[in-house]
């Protein structure tokens, strides 16, 4: 009733029904286990699963590595007047490379992709989420793409075809291969 609007989150769902749950009670175990395992039909299994690649986290790495060598080396060899530009350059940087680090680790903890033996699952979001489903039997074709890095480093976008429509590009997926492989199989 109303009275439940004012309860927290989790007391508010643990019991009472899901609305387009297909009328699965939604139970604290939602609250640990991913999108997914607690989204399966009665006797649907899941197969496989994926995850943003690690390559995600390349561009806090980089910035990480410039603000060490902005803060070593610039003092170190800079003349005196410049001195104090490396700790200044190499804290700007190191903030920026916390920065991107969490996006990165969001962009993963926030991504889940899944096959099971009825469908193909996408879901992204923590606060707000977006999902998409298809049917494994509304499938029609399975592209990957890989750069060179993507092929050095396993790592791809996934574009899913179905009838009527298809899926957005899934990009920067790990091991996009073998999640094409339990699509298509």
């Amino acid at each position: 009733g109303r009275g439940a609007r004012n309860l927290p989150p989790l007391a508010r769902r643990r019991g009472r029904k899901a609305s387009g749950n297909l009328g699965r009670k939604v139970t604290a175990k939602d609250d640990i286990v991913g999108y997914v395992e607690s989204h399966l039909q009665p006797g649907e299994k899941l197969i496989h699963s994926a995850t943003v690649h690690w390559i995600v986290y390349l561009p806090a790495i980089l910035f990480a590595v410039l603000a060490l060598a902005a803060w070593l080396a610039i003092p170190a060899y800079a003349p005196q007047s410049v001195a104090l530009a490396g700790p200044v350059l190499g804290a700007l940087f190191g903030a920026l490379a916390v920065l991107l680090w969490f996006r990165g680790f969001f962009r993963r903890l926030s991504t889940e992709l899944a096959v099971t033996d009825r469908r193909v699952i996408y879901k992204v979001g923590i606060v707000s989420r977006r999902t998409m489903e298809m049917n494994r039997s509304k499938v029609e074709s399975v592209t990957v793409d890989q750069s060179i890095w993507g092929r050095l480093f396993d790592y791809g976008t996934v574009i899913v075809k179905g009838t009527g429509g298809g899926l957005e590009p899934l990009a920067g997926i790990d091991r996009p291969l073998a999640f094409r492989s339990e699509i298509t199989a």
